[in-house]
């Protein structure tokens, strides 16, 4: 039990380690340092078996009479790595050092620490309690992960058939309209000898000249439906569209590659069932505007698709994972008098009149 806690505080220790420390600047007027030239002859690796000694603790065991060089504590790369795994797989050697540091330490300080009967206490079951439950907690994931994970080639055949619409690829032509036109503001008239006072602020849009604007924008995108219908070009009906907007800067490329199902928004998922040269409804989105899909092409990803396997072993597991997870959350029952009430998850803020983020597209927000 002692050692188990012993593993949970090194990694916790360790979490601040996984980042490296930023560059120490050069001093003012330095020369920067060139990097050295590689040694000509590469020195021979040197190999460490599993029972050679890794880490010596001089001055530190268990024998109380021994003195000087007889009193040392050792662990071999063996003793070492077991622990080193048990903590971290893959350990990188940077943070192998770091470890051997924290645990001489960690391994002097609890002696110490069991000489001052500091393990009898009550606040030390409690967290030892609590170590352990943590403990095992993250091995049950580990075995759930493990076990999630064991996908056969026919999950694989049968999840694929029941999901074949969703290995769609397409290609669209998206027209944007923006919801609103741009309003100008209304002139202020200054009054009679006002000439040298401060000019006014531009008059705030009325409720009546908002609808107006929108109003506008939702004939233009009909218009607009039906000129991508009759074969015009969806970059010049782009162009126009923000024109009429009175938005400036250039209009967003309307083409669209590599679009996936899953990668529309819900609302938006229907232009999927098109065919090639149709064109969608007007889509309208009341936060946005409002959108034209044509569609360009389409194909069907099929298993000999090494990405594809990926991506549906991936999701088996996953959902696999989940579901095992589900038993042992929610159901419970919090005292608010104690806990204070449930805060409330307060959505993110609406966006202004801008189209959605493209598949493969960063955000610029």
């Amino acid at each position: 039990m002692r050692s188990e806690c012993l593993v949970y505080l090194l990694f916790a220790g360790l979490a601040f380690a996984q980042a490296p420390p930023p560059a120490t600047p050069a001093a003012a007027g330095a020369k920067a340092e060139q990097p050295a030239a590689p040694a000509p002859d590469k020195p021979a690796e040197v190999k460490v078996a599993p029972d050679d000694v890794v880490i010596t603790i001089k001055g530190f065991c268990s024998d109380a009479g021994a003195t000087g060089d007889a009193c040392k504590t050792t662990i071999n790369r063996a003793q070492f790595e077991k622990l080193a795994e048990a903590l971290q797989p893959n350990m990188s050697p940077a943070i192998r050092r770091q470890l051997a540091t924290a645990y001489t330490r960690m391994l002097r300080m609890s002696e110490a620490a069991d000489k001052r009967g500091l393990d009898k206490g009550a606040t030390f079951e409690e967290k030892m309690h609590f170590a352990r439950m943590q403990i095992l907690s993250q091995e049950l994931s580990r075995a759930l992960q493990e076990d999630s994970g064991k996908v056969s080639d026919s999950d694989i055949e049968e999840y694929y058939k029941k999901n074949e619409g969703s290995y769609e690829q397409a290609t669209f032509a998206r027209i944007f309209i923006p919801r609103s036109k741009q309003i100008a503001p209304a002139p202020v008239k200054p009054k009679p000898g006002a000439a040298t006072a401060k000019p006014s602020p531009p008059a705030t849009p009325t409720d009546a000249q908002k609808k107006a604007a929108e109003e506008a924008m939702t004939k233009i995108a009909d218009t607009l439906r039906a000129r991508a219908v009759q074969g015009e070009d969806p970059d010049k009906l782009q162009k126009e569209a923000y024109s009429a907007a009175g938005l400036p800067g250039n209009a967003p490329n309307t083409k669209m590659e590599k679009v996936r199902r899953s990668t529309l928004p819900a609302n938006h998922q229907a232009v999927m069932d098109l065919k090639p040269g149709e064109v969608s409804e007007v889509i309208n989105d009341a936060n946005s505007g409002h959108y034209i899909y044509k569609l360009v092409s389409k194909e069907t990803l099929t298993l000999a698709d090494d990405k594809v396997k990926t991506e549906i072993r991936n999701t088996i597991s996953s959902q696999r994972y989940r579901d095992s997870m589900q038993g042992f959350q929610g159901n419970v029952d919090l005292n608010e008098a104690y806990f204070g009430p449930t805060r409330p998850v307060v959505p993110p803020p609406v966006r202004g009149s801008k189209p959605p983020v493209k598949p493969g597209e960063d955000d610029p927000d």
